[in-house]
């Protein structure tokens, strides 16, 4: 059935009440702040050893970003307790990916082991 856009509109206004939106988030801002301040020491210091190791493999600066995004893909599957043979095999899917947009394996792998102590997956 059909419902009046007029009913729609209302709706919408009513989800959007900015005030409303406000007071929402001013009530979850201290316990926003809170997880903040917990990770994002952990993702600067990812991010800073996958650096290392894009220096150390003479990566370009401008290949930065994409390898920092698989990186990061790694740490949340961490974050979320993805470990063992498990977080190997999501790694090796994730280098796959981004082998495919034009990554370096190698670059990838290094990441995945000096980072992340993640091993290549064990074979059948």
């Amino acid at each position: 059935m059909a419902t009046d856009a007029s009913k729609r509109i209302a709706r919408w206004n009513a989800k959007f009440n900015t005030e409303r939106i406000k007071a929402i988030l001013d009530d979850m801002r201290p316990d926003m702040y809170a997880r903040v301040q917990a990770v994002f020491p952990l993702i600067t210091s990812m991010e800073g050893q996958v650096k290392q190791v894009l220096d150390g493999q003479g990566v370009s600066i401008k290949d930065y970003p994409f390898y920092l995004d698989f990186g990061r893909e790694i740490w949340h599957l961490q974050r979320i307790e993805v470990s063992g043979e498990s977080l190997a095999i999501e790694a090796a899917v994730l280098i796959g990916k981004w082998q495919a947009r034009g990554l370096s394996q190698s670059v990838l792998e290094a990441i995945r082991t000096q980072v992340f102590n993640v091993s290549a997956p064990v074979g059948p």
